[in-house]
């Protein structure tokens, strides 16, 4: 990639802590921004296997085609990332086994420009946990959750009135033999909040208080899914009604009822992410609903694959179709906001993949070329400044 120096162009301060810095490549024009006809996308990466950091890509939703405008460098790890919902700011766990002398990785706050996307540094705290690797916005845009696989562990952060982060208001330790916090978020309520516990089989069940940023054990204060399935992301249904579970070690996708006054599940479904018959090593990763709630996509690392499910009105699910990533090890991916395009980061053959996606029966077409970036783990599309 051909960069050239900000400082020279004018538009963009660096980071005076020499944190962060940012490049663009030639043929970037600062004063354009997304029209409708276009989303930017981050792209977060595993920067110990050569990522390059946090990686602004533009999609066009013309044709689907990914192009890379910037790079934010010299932050470590940055393998999962959120937004807070006016777009303002970015906040990006840094994956890391030890932090200013500390067991314990960090999470990192940006400011965003509202014309370029491009980021600078705020600051950032440890997460107080080893490995943090999801990170989350609640619903009010007042707090910050993080999830430690490595500490098994949750921790809540303050936003400051800057978009950077308070010294934490809560941890809450996982028990077990083997803890591993896979995510943590609240419901559209802000009244609870969910985590995945990928050690011990379990979804933990808080009531938040909004107020201090706090999270208090719910009744009951687990969900505990079948042994050994290994929970590590769900997403809600956009009706609030429902929560599906994707289970990395087993392979499954559970169907959860969710009752939004209590913040609890009951199982509707469990079923097999691989297709029949399938006998290879595989490990699930990502889950999401598409805009319209009427299917469920979920990958599959090994068989390196995205299941697509047609979801029913009783939360059930009903195979699709398994779509091959074009690439290996699909750790994350995402849909547009109107469910046009699907994105897959193909963590091992460095490569982010384009799908077109069809409305009426969820079906996925990969598209070409890919866009070749090193280590891609995580995918974010960026919100609107309000």
């Amino acid at each position: 990639m051909s960069e050239i120096d900000l400082s020279r162009r004018g538009f963009l301060r660096l980071s005076s802590i020499g944190v962060m810095s940012m490049y663009l490549d030639k043929g970037f024009a600062p004063e354009l921004f997304a029209t409708p006809t276009e989303y930017f996308i981050y792209v977060g990466t595993y920067t110990s296997s050569g990522g390059e950091g946090i990686v602004l890509c533009r999609l066009s939703m013309a044709t689907g085609a990914l192009q890379k405008v910037a790079v934010t460098r010299n932050v470590s790890e940055p393998s999962f990332l959120a937004m807070d919902h006016k777009g303002r700011y970015l906040y990006a766990v840094n994956e890391l086994g030890s932090y200013q002398g500390m067991s314990s990785g960090a999470v990192s706050a940006f400011s965003v420009n509202p014309t370029t996307r491009a980021l600078t540094l705020i600051n950032q705290q440890a997460s107080l946990g080893s490995s943090p690797c999801f990170v989350s916005v609640d619903a009010s845009d007042r707090f910050v959750m993080v999830a430690n696989y490595g500490g098994g562990s949750v921790s809540v952060f303050p936003i400051r009135s800057d978009g950077g982060l308070g010294a934490s208001t809560d941890k809450e330790q996982f028990l077990g033999s083997t803890p591993h916090a896979h995510q943590i978020m609240t419901d559209a309520s802000n009244q609870y909040a969910l985590a995945a516990d990928l050690g011990t089989d379990k979804v933990m069940l808080y009531r938040f208080d909004a107020q201090l940023g706090r999270l208090n054990a719910n009744t009951p204060a687990s969900f505990s899914t079948r042994p050994g399935a290994g929970p590590r992301h769900f997403a809600f249904h956009p009706n609030g009604r429902f929560v599906f579970l994707i289970n990395e070690l087993n392979s499954t996708v559970t169907s959860l009822a969710y009752d939004p006054t209590r913040g609890t599940l009951t199982e509707v479904q469990t079923v097999s992410a691989l297709p029949a018959g399938y006998t290879g090593t595989s490990y699930c990763a990502e889950v999401r609903v598409s805009p319209d709630g009427r299917f469920l996509y979920g990958s599959n690392r090994g068989h390196d694959s995205i299941v697509v499910f047609a979801v029913n009105a009783d939360g059930r699910l009903t195979l699709v179709q398994h779509a091959s990533t074009q690439g290996s090890w699909p750790r994350d991916f995402i849909l547009d906001p109107t469910g046009t395009y699907l994105l897959v980061a193909n963590q091992k053959s460095n490569n982010v993949v384009s799908f077109k996606r069809d409305a009426t029966t969820g079906r996925l077409t990969a598209l070409s070329p890919a866009l070749s970036l090193t280590a891609p783990t995580s995918l974010l599309v960026a919100t609107s400044p309000a």
